[in-house]
């Protein structure tokens, strides 16, 4: 039997009503033609009609019997059906109510007139602590009222209308409201306890703010600029390493107000709030300190309130300004003096450079010029002459032509012109370089030669002749010196080659030179800083000293070579000249009272820009040369100052030079021809290499000499403006002591006197040290590079051809993190310079000095 659904027995029961409706129709029908059958009989007339009307009745009577029987089956099958129906309705029903008992939200069912249908026990237990009571028929709006009013929901639903809320209970959990509509018009809700959710959820939000906050603090340590983060209460609140250096304080404590943490540095307070003298907001400042160094200070407001500052140390930027101010300065010199009218025009044919030459031939004040258009000081017909030419000048050609002008005195003059494009690199012409010279005479001359040429036709055709039997001689005597001229070139080429070999054996052999002096430096240096009796320390003093003085002599001849050969040039710099001058008094003090002379030594504490190097070299010489030449007497080392320029003049009391020999004692292999009779006559090297180092360096020599009496050399060299970087004292603070102290480090290098010194000083700092000979060597000795250290310093020349930087790379892919390097070399060449910049290792030149090693040390393990 098919399965009857609800909408059939709705069917059902409305046929049954009407079949019930006709059957009592014709119950009354039946009942009312029975009794006029009966009142009829009582009348005497008409019997057969009436038998006749009996029978048509019985007849209907069956037929409506009948019917009525057939609906009465129906009707009966209909209750059968409908009984079915009922019973499965409420199996449905009963599936319902254990559906939803059993899912684990809180379900609750509300018709089209939002009255409660049906809730599960889930629901009620909800309002299972409160005095209310759900029953079906509730409407919606008294459950949310209720929902409200009783306090089981702490706090207000968050979401939107159309979204799931969500709703806090007082006991702590957390439910998700989910509304939907149905069919019928009604709603049904569920509440789901989000509780689990929620806690995960809140714990992953907390450490995903803690790894933020650890990533931010990370992000801000590495920054090369100084941050400090101030909250609106003027609170520290973030800060980083580079900060704390720049403004010399250690470690500060969080949550200080940010005027307490600047009070105890030097650094002045710039806050948003900040104002000048006229009452201007101050949003950055440059500061000076006692150092000399230069920060530059900015203050940033935050949208919440509070401002970061940043510290950013501009010290080098300051040096290159003052030193391109120095180029300019000079290029103003040079080009205000040379014979030429110089000058500068830009895209827009705008006056950007003009010499003083250009600016008096037009009779303009200095610097007027400048800014001005070339339309706007010239005239009409004088920018037209040139506009062509302009114009072939800016489309990238370079232009030269002659051009006459009247000058200042109404003369005309012939002027050579030449535009020269400034082109980028992308080819686009930026400006133009204008060069004029006056070649009226240089014309005139020409046009001399040109009338001198015509008069000389004539000789030249009478001389032809003469000159035609003549051409055999010169033919053969050119043949003769094309063969000698071959012979020249190739014994030129022979020169230039053994003179080339001569510069790379000196370049080559001065790492083997300063080897063993390197390791001798070092030894002697470790001696020094050991506790030892105060005598033996003066001996070790004593011979460092002598060690230092071999070191700048040998090294400065190396460099001389390498200057030869175009590998260095020479290291200008400012400086104190009392740390030279002092250094020589008292090392040629004790030399010339050796040789029963006075060396009286004025000082000078002037600011001088030179290579100090080179020129103690200098001095030395012109030192050793007075004493050298000086029978009795004294030698005097003094200066005198002229205009921006300084000369140290050296004076002795000697035999003095004749006159015509003031500029041949400069020649190579040239001695003087009476000098002291105990000492070597020398090689005649000295005033030859003063010469040449003085032409490196641009200074003047000067000498002055009274044979018989004595002489007078000097060497003049540019004052400076700008004081010098402080010098590192000779005991390291303690900072840079507790960084080296326990320091992990290893040494590659193939000497091992070098490797044995450098152990000996590097320990004597406090430094764990690993030597090796070579990278297997080192391998063997660190767990094949994977042992933990802090530092590693390689020589760059290595044996079997490998060198330091390629040896580094090797070690640091072995490694899971690169360790930081000092490279150490006698290599002075621009190209290697470069490569260890870029690779970002130290580099440091033999031979080491001690204290510089060690505040480069202190600086590769102090740094993040």
């Amino acid at each position: 039997m098919p399965e009857t659904g609800p909408l059939d027995v709705a069917e059902l029961q409305a046929q049954i009503a009407s079949l019930q409706h006709d059957n009592h129709k014709l119950q009354r029908i039946n009942s009312a033609l029975i009794e006029r059958i009966e009142s009829g009989i009582t009348r005497g007339n008409d019997p057969y009609a009436a038998f006749q009307h009996s029978v048509v009745l019985a007849e209907q009577v069956r037929e409506r019997t009948d019917a009525l029987n057939q609906a009465m089956a129906e009707l009966k099958s209909g209750n059968h059906l409908l009984s079915e129906a009922r019973l499965r309705a409420e199996t449905a029903h009963r599936h319902l109510i254990d559906a939803i008992e059993s899912i684990s939200d809180a379900f609750v069912l509300f018709d089209a007139e939002q009255r409660i249908v049906l809730f599960n026990s889930r629901f009620k237990a909800f309002w299972g602590n409160s005095r209310v009571r759900i029953n079906a028929g509730m409407r919606l709006a008294e459950v949310k009222r209720l929902m409200s009013v009783t306090g089981l929901f702490t706090e207000e639903p968050r979401g939107h209308a159309d979204e799931n809320l969500l709703y806090r209970l007082q006991d702590g959990r957390w439910l998700q409201v989910s509304e939907r509509p149905t069919q019928e018009g009604g709603r049904v809700i569920l509440f789901t306890d989000i509780t689990d959710v929620k806690l995960s959820e809140t714990v992953r939000r907390e450490q995903a703010v803690a790894q933020k906050s650890h990533l931010l603090q990370r992000a801000v340590d590495n920054l090369s600029q100084g941050v400090a983060m101030v909250n609106a209460e003027g609170i520290l609140e973030l800060w980083n390493r580079r900060f704390l250096e720049l403004s010399g304080l250690a470690p500060v404590a969080a949550h200080r107000p940010f005027t307490e943490v600047i009070a105890d540095s030097e650094l002045n307070l710039l806050t948003p709030a900040s104002r000048d003298g006229n009452g201007r907001p101050v949003q950055e400042c440059e500061q000076r300190l006692y150092d000399g160094r230069v920060l530059e200070i900015r203050t940033h407001p935050l949208p919440t309130g509070g401002f970061v500052n940043t510290f950013t140390d501009i010290t080098e930027r300051y040096q290159h300004a003052e030193a391109l101010s120095e180029s300019e300065r000079w290029i103003r010199l040079i080009t205000d003096h040379v014979p030429a009218l110089i000058a500068y025009l830009n895209a827009d044919l705008v006056y950007e450079f003009t010499n003083k030459v250009y600016e008096e031939w037009y009779c303009w004040p200095r610097g007027v010029m400048l800014g001005q258009s070339l339309r706007e000081v010239h005239s009409e017909q004088h920018y037209q002459r040139l506009e062509a030419y302009v114009a072939r000048a800016l489309a990238g050609e370079s232009v030269t032509f002659e051009f006459a002008e009247i000058n200042i005195n109404n003369q005309e003059r012939y002027m050579l012109r030449s535009y020269v494009p400034n082109r980028l690199a992308s080819g686009e012409v930026v400006g133009i370089f204008v060069l004029i010279r006056d070649i009226t005479e240089r014309r005139r001359t020409a046009e001399a030669l040109h009338q001198a040429y015509q008069n000389l036709e004539l000789r030249v055709r009478e001389r032809t002749a003469e000159l035609t039997t003549l051409n055999d001689q010169l033919l053969r005597e050119i043949d003769e010196r094309r063969r000698v001229e071959s012979r020249l070139r190739e014994a030129k080429l022979e020169a230039e080659q053994a003179n080339l070999s001569k510069t790379k054996f000196l370049a080559a052999v001065s790492h083997d030179l300063l080897q063993p002096l390197n390791a001798a430096r070092l030894f002697t240096s470790a001696l020094l800083e050991r506790r030892e009796p105060v005598a033996n320390a003066v001996l070790v003093r004593n011979v460092s000293n002598s060690l230092e003085d071999v070191e700048n002599l040998l090294g400065t001849l190396v460099d001389i070579s390498k200057l030869d050969a175009g590998v260095i040039k020479a290291d200008i710099a400012p400086f104190a000249l009392s740390e030279l001058l002092e250094n020589l008094a008292a090392e040629y003090t004790q030399v010339a009272r050796s040789e029963g002379l006075e060396l009286h030594f004025i000082g000078c504490s002037a600011l001088v820009r030179s290579d100090i190097q080179l020129l103690a070299r200098i001095l030395r010489n012109l030192l050793s040369n007075a004493i050298r030449y000086t029978y009795s007497g004294r030698v005097v080392l003094g200066c005198r100052r002229h205009h921006q320029r300084l000369s140290i003049q050296v004076w002795d009391s000697g035999m003095g030079i004749a006159e015509n020999r003031l500029e041949e004692i400069f020649q190579e292999f040239k001695r003087g021809d009476v000098q002291r009779p105990d000492q070597d006559r020398g090689l005649g090297l000295g005033l030859a290499i003063v010469e040449k180092i003085a032409g490196i360096l641009g200074h003047r020599i000067h000498v002055r000499s009274w044979p018989g009496k004595g002489s007078m050399f000097s060497v003049e060299v540019p004052l400076s403006a700008t004081a010098p970087k402080a010098l590192p004292s000779l005991l390291m603070s303690e900072p840079m002591l507790e960084r080296l102290r326990g320091a992990r480090v290893w040494v590659l290098d193939n000497d091992a006197a070098i490797c044995a010194g450098m152990r000996t000083l590097l320990e004597g700092w406090g430094c764990l040290v690993v030597t090796a000979l070579s990278e297997q060597d080192l391998a063997r000795q660190v767990d094949n590079y994977h042992a933990e250290a802090d530092l590693l310093i390689a020589d760059y020349h290595l044996d079997d051809d490998k060198n330091g930087v390629d040896a580094v790379a090797r070690i640091n892919v072995r490694r899971g993190s690169a360790i930081p390097a000092m490279m150490i070399t006698a290599n002075y060449s621009n190209e290697l310079k470069q490569q260890i910049r870029e690779l970002g290792h130290t580099l440091m030149h033999k031979p080491v000095r001690p204290m510089k090693l060690k505040t480069a040390m202190s600086h590769l393990l102090g740094r993040p």
